[in-house]
């Protein structure tokens, strides 16, 4: 299965479980944020990433181009749960 076809899934199964009302609303905010023209800034698939510092998860901050030094870096972005 590819990503595309699993981020599929995922969608179709999340239509089934979240309440209307509530899908209602998530839909309008996503509707919202692209009209806003936010997506104009998002960095595309294959892009560089400008350099950045982020914080690990014992509060060290770690930088892209220490990293890059070291070879190919894959960043990912964990949303937790709160």
């Amino acid at each position: 299965m590819s990503l595309k076809q699993k981020l599929e899934a995922i969608k179709e199964s999340a239509v089934k479980r979240i309440p209307p009302d509530k899908l209602e609303k998530m839909t309008a905010a996503t509707n919202a944020l692209r009209a806003s023209g936010i997506m104009d800034g998002v960095i595309q698939p294959g892009a560089r990433l400008p350099a950045f510092a982020l914080a690990n998860q014992h509060g060290k901050v770690i930088r892209s181009e220490d990293l890059l030094q070291r070879g190919a870096v894959v960043l990912t972005v964990f949303r937790g749960h709160w």
